[in-house]
């Protein structure tokens, strides 16, 4: 966030993490609320539609002509890459960056099993997010990856934050 303010210290950055829209949205009262909670206590996927409408009326609500964006968390399907990706030329964000902090099955499955979320405790359940992200995340990634209107970045991320930082920063500065 510093490395972007420093290059456009004018422009408001608009930081989205569809992790955190979902906490939000979960403590809400309503009929949607009530039955996206069941898929979530169930260890479910929530469905595109939903994850596409909190960011989407997130965008909506918060975007600007200079806001900078920093989207985190989304999207977890390829139906969302291609909403998103409709989304960002709407904006008109000509030439986004998709940073992937690329981690082994078995790292990630270690840091989700030690962070101690509720959603992280047995093995069967971190097991089935891990497929999920093979299955529906994977797709998503490799359609930015492979598409020339974004410059896609594969970070190394089972290294010191430090270092995944200035890697990121190093390929960012390299895009210049």
């Amino acid at each position: 966030m510093d490395y972007l303010k420093s290059k456009a210290p004018e422009s408001q950055i608009f930081y989205l993490e569809s992790g955190q829209k979902f906490r939000e949205f979960f403590a809400e009262d309503n009929f949607t609320t009530r039955l996206a909670e069941e898929i979530y206590n169930k260890g479910g996927l929530q469905p595109e539609f939903l994850a596409v409408w909190l960011w989407s009326s997130a965008l909506v609500k918060n975007i600007k002509e200079d806001t900078t964006l920093v989207l985190d968390g989304t999207p977890r399907k390829l139906h969302e890459a291609h909403i998103l990706d409709s989304a960002l030329k709407f904006y008109k964000r000509g030439k986004p960056s998709v940073i992937y902090i690329n981690v082994s099955r078995g790292w990630a499955y270690d840091r989700l099993k030690n962070r101690g979320r509720s959603d992280d405790v047995s093995e069967r359940d971190i097991n089935k997010r891990l497929d999920w992200f093979d299955s529906d995340v994977v797709p998503a990634l490799s359609f930015f990856r492979d598409n020339p209107d974004y410059n896609f970045y594969d970070i190394e991320g089972e290294q010191t934050i430090e270092k995944v930082h200035n890697e990121i920063l190093f390929k960012l500065k390299s895009q210049q």
